[in-house]
């Protein structure tokens, strides 16, 4: 591209060289044969002049008295009739210019001057045409390698920015060149490094949050398969236990679709008129085997017989999560209490452990924020799922720690009544 440039630039300055350059040579030659005519003209006029006066004064017309009249370079011949031819200056050789003027005496005088002065003034002035056209020829081309660089660079830069693209990483540059085209092609390329960059950040997100989340599902469904296999010989147990993990495959399911929605789009939510208490027993059924593996116990008490706008699969898993975070990090008993406050049915879990470290307060629910070695997912995960069905994941008590799911209310069928289920 750089060769293109400055040779095109190179052929352009040529060619307004060639056009005005030959005719700038012509008219001056012109007016330098003009002047010099003028110039031997007026020398013939003024020596007629001269001749003429000395006539009329009666003083001698010769070589000696007219001698410094003539301009060093030319020769002049002066006559007047009964005197002899009077010679002033040396002939020139070759072509010459000449000029006759004639006085009121009769006399005349011829003066002449060789061509050779005329062509070495031509000369002169040639060179210098062709010396500012060497001079305009090396300007432009010293432009056009500086313009060549000036498009050449950025171009090479956003290529590039293109190939970064292509090799998979997405940030974006930032650099601006001066060209409002290139810097609209450097606009779009980094808008694309970010939307590529997000594209990313949203698979990876994706991938964190399906390898997180699954986990609890597929604990759950492994105990319930170690309880068919413990209870083989038990029909009646093993139809029970392999119900139990069949409805936990079709929440793994909906986890999975949950999950896949939301890194789609986040607020594309598919709440519905749900029976909290059911998703609530469901979770109890699938974690009480597991607190009993530890000596610990989870019961649920508050309001019963609410229902709560939400999606099923979203509930059960935030309620899982927080669940298995009291496993894993609380202490003693696990207490799940339902209330309804305005509008709302709201489902809080705590337990007896040592709470939220006071450095982490409402952080808890930040992305790889965790105060006990673990991944830091979970909740910001639970949070997300409770957001996309309209409702919201708080933690409303650090020691000892008592997390809330709100769940925006139906209107209830019956009055709650308080009851502990164990």
């Amino acid at each position: 591209m750089r060769r293109r440039l400055i040779t095109s630039t190179l052929a352009v300055v040529l060619v307004v060289i060639a056009v005005f350059g030959v005719s700038l040579v012509f008219v001056e030659a012109g007016t330098i044969e003009s002047s010099a005519k003028d110039a031997v003209q007026s020398e013939a006029v003024r020596l007629v002049g001269t001749v003429e006066n000395r006539i009329l004064a009666g003083e001698p017309v010769d070589a000696m008295s007219l001698d410094r009249q003539i301009t060093d370079g030319r020769y002049a011949v002066v006559r007047v009739p009964g005197h002899p031819d009077v010679l002033l200056g040396t002939k020139p050789k070759g072509n010459v210019i000449s000029s006759t003027q004639l006085g009121d005496h009769g006399e005349s005088v011829t003066v002449e001057e060789s061509r050779s002065k005329i062509s070495r003034e031509i000369g002169r002035t040639l060179l210098v045409i062709l010396a500012v056209a060497l001079l305009a020829v090396l300007a432009a081309v010293a432009l056009a390698v500086l313009q060549a660089r000036r498009l050449a660079s950025p171009l090479t830069d956003l290529a590039e920015t293109a190939e970064r693209l292509g090799s998979g990483d997405p940030r974006p540059r930032h650099r601006r060149y001066g060209v409002p085209e290139l810097d609209r092609i450097a606009d779009v390329l980094d808008a694309s490094a970010e939307r590529i960059g997000r594209m990313l950040t949203a698979e990876r997100r994706l991938a964190a949050d399906a390898s997180h989340q699954l986990r609890t599902p597929l604990t759950a469904l492994s105990m319930r398969l170690e309880e068919i296999v413990a209870t083989a010989d038990d029909h009646e147990a093993v139809k029970e236990e392999a119900t139990i993990a069949l409805g936990q495959v079709e929440r793994l399911t909906d986890v999975v679709q949950r999950l896949l929605t939301n890194a789609r789009d986040p607020r594309s939510g598919s709440a519905i008129d749900i029976d909290l208490d059911e998703v609530i027993q469901q979770q109890l059924e699938e974690w009480r085997p597991a607190y009993q593996a530890e000596g610990r116990s989870v019961v649920l008490t508050g309001a019963r017989a609410l229902r709560a706008v939400g999606t099923p699969g979203a509930v059960a898993q935030v309620l899982a999560t927080l669940i298995e975070n009291s496993l894993m990090h609380g202490a003693g008993t696990v207490t799940l209490h339902t209330r309804v406050t305005g509008n709302q049915a709201v489902v809080e879990v705590s337990d007896d452990g040592p709470g939220v470290p006071p450095d982490l307060g409402a952080r808890v629910f930040e992305r790889t924020v965790s105060g006990r070695n673990s991944t830091g997912l979970g909740l910001a995960v639970a949070r997300d799922l409770a957001e996309a069905d309209g409702g919201r994941l708080e933690l409303l008590q650090q020691r000892p720690p008592v997390f809330a799911l709100f769940l925006a209310q139906e209107i209830p069928r019956q009055p709650p009544r308080e009851e502990v289920i164990a």
